[in-house]
């Protein structure tokens, strides 16, 4: 599950909020064990997922670099070449 969590400081364009989102929950469904919590866990689930959404975010806007901000299609095929070293075949 958090193998997919992608990094998300200093690319042009900047993470958006749904990528923050994204990275909280995979983050969140992780640390609980839960993909998708029981209604009785809902509420509490889905209040730290937004927290740590909220905290990511000022985290993104803290950070501090002199690089070069990374393009996100360059990583992408970075990311595209490594997978058909890895698996010999597109991802799916």
């Amino acid at each position: 599950m958090c193998r997919n969590i992608k990094t998300l400081f200093n690319f042009d364009p900047p993470a958006t909020n749904k990528e923050i989102h994204e990275a909280s929950l995979q983050f969140v469904r992780k640390l609980s064990g839960f993909n998708k919590p029981s209604q009785v866990n809902e509420d509490i689930f889905n209040q730290t997922v937004e927290k740590i959404s909220l905290d990511a975010k000022d985290l993104l806007d803290s950070l501090i670099t002199n690089a070069e901000p990374r393009n996100r299609e360059v990583e992408a095929k970075r990311a595209h070449a490594r997978a058909l070293k890895r698996f010999g075949t597109k991802p799916s």
